[in-house]
C-alpha cells in the first residue's frame, strides 16, 4: 500500500493480516499528548523508526499488560496503534483521551469481533461490539444511526464484514497511513499497566 492508497481510509485493515489491534484516534492532539493521556511510561516516550522500535522493545512488542504503542497523524486525527493491548478501550483512558476533544477507539480480535467506542469530552457517546448482534449503548446511543444503518449496523443485526471500518471512515473521515511504509520516526512508548 502506498501513502496515496491510505487516503481511502482504513484499507490497511481490510487487505492486511492483522489478527489483533487496538487503534485510538483523537482529534487535534499531538502524538506526545495522546500518548501521555493514554498513560505512556515517560521514560519510554521517544521518536523511533521501525528498526529502533524492534531494538528497544524486542519481544515485548506484543505485551498486553504494558503494550507498546506507535503514533501518527492523518489529517485532523492523531492515532495510537497498540501492538498487543486494549488500553484504548478502557473507559478511564478513553475519558482522559477525549477530554476537550473527541476520540474513537477501534479494536479487532480473532473471535472475530470489532469493538467500537466514540467519546466526546470525557463521555462515551456510542459504543458496541460485533460479537453478538448490534446493541449500541452510551450517552447518545442513536447519534450515529443515520450512518450506521446503511452499513448494516442496526440494532439486532449481525455486522457485515468491514462495516465497522466503514463507520469509522464515513462518520469521522479517519485515515491511517501505513506506518511501515514511511521511514519517518514516530512517537512511541510503552503504556503503563492499567490500575485495578
Amino acid at each position: 500500500m502506498t501513502s496515496t492508497d491510505a487516503d481511502r481510509g482504513l484499507d490497511l485493515f481490510r487487505e492486511g493480516d492483522f489478527p489483533f489491534y487496538t487503534l485510538t484516534f483523537a482529534r487535534d492532539l499531538s502524538p506526545e499528548e495522546l500518548l501521555t493521556r493514554m498513560g505512556v511510561d515517560p521514560t519510554t516516550l521517544a521518536l523511533r523508526g521501525m528498526a529502533d522500535l524492534s531494538d528497544d522493545f524486542d519481544d515485548d512488542l506484543l505485551d498486553d499488560d504494558e503494550p507498546v504503542v506507535t503514533t501518527g497523524i492523518d489529517k485532523s486525527w492523531t492515532w495510537a496503534w497498540e501492538q498487543g493491548g486494549t488500553h484504548g478501550l478502557d473507559e478511564r483512558i478513553l475519558s482522559t483521551v477525549s477530554a476537550g476533544t473527541e476520540a474513537v477507539v477501534l479494536h479487532y480480535n480473532e473471535k472475530p469481533m470489532h469493538s467500537f467506542k466514540y467519546a466526546v469530552d470525557g463521555e462515551v457517546i456510542v459504543e458496541f461490539d460485533t460479537l453478538q448482534t448490534i446493541d449500541p449503548t452510551g450517552q447518545e446511543r442513536t447519534r450515529l444511526d443515520a450512518i450506521m444503518r446503511p452499513l448494516g449496523l442496526a440494532p439486532g443485526q449481525v455486522a457485515p464484514l468491514h462495516s465497522v471500518l466503514e463507520l469509522v471512515e464515513n462518520a469521522f473521515g479517519v485515515r491511517l497511513t501505513n506506518p511501515w511504509d514511511i521511514d519517518d520516526e514516530r512517537w512511541s512508548g510503552r503504556l503503563r499497566p492499567l490500575p485495578d
